[in-house]
């Protein structure tokens, strides 16, 4: 006894592989794993393995705490960059908010370390602006991958 097997029709595009979702599990694909080790890299290094509590970070439960002096505190140079570009995503979009925090990472050296968790900020707002596919297409290599992380992270 034979049996046929109907085939959907789908179209080419989609039976090529090329439609959108698989667009954008080939991008996940590929900025999945890079996330991945990044985010464990970033945990290993905050972990106080000096044994001295001075040297430990801040806990989740100071927080509360430290929010009470911040009121009375000057704002850091990297929470002033963030908002500023926060606002400028939003009133003209994540490409020139990229750009400007490359521009200044380049011209201030030492805000290279906050640049990662401000790209991710980036990232999460975009998500919030301009949803997870559109927000994606603005990703490009500014700090690593973390404006990609940041939009993976929003949308999940």
């Amino acid at each position: 006894m034979k049996h046929s097997v109907k085939h959907s029709s789908s179209s080419p595009a989609t039976r090529r592989g090329q439609g959108p979702a698989r667009h954008i599990g080939r991008t996940l694909a590929l900025v999945l794993p890079v996330v991945l080790v990044l985010s464990g890299t970033l945990a290993v290094t905050r972990v106080n393995w000096s044994g001295n509590p001075a040297d430990s970070v801040l806990a989740a439960s100071d927080v509360a705490a430290a929010g009470d002096a911040k009121h009375t505190a000057p704002r850091a140079p990297q929470d002033v960059l963030r908002d500023r570009l926060l606002t400028e995503l939003q009133e003209k979009d994540p490409g020139t908010a990229l750009t400007h925090l490359q521009e200044a990472v380049n011209g201030k050296p030492s805000l290279a370390r906050h640049c990662s968790s401000i790209a991710r900020a980036l990232g999460r707002a975009a998500v919030r602006v301009y949803g997870p596919t559109r927000a994606q297409s603005y990703a490009r290599p500014v700090c690593d991958t973390s404006f990609a992380s940041g939009v993976l992270a929003a949308h999940s």
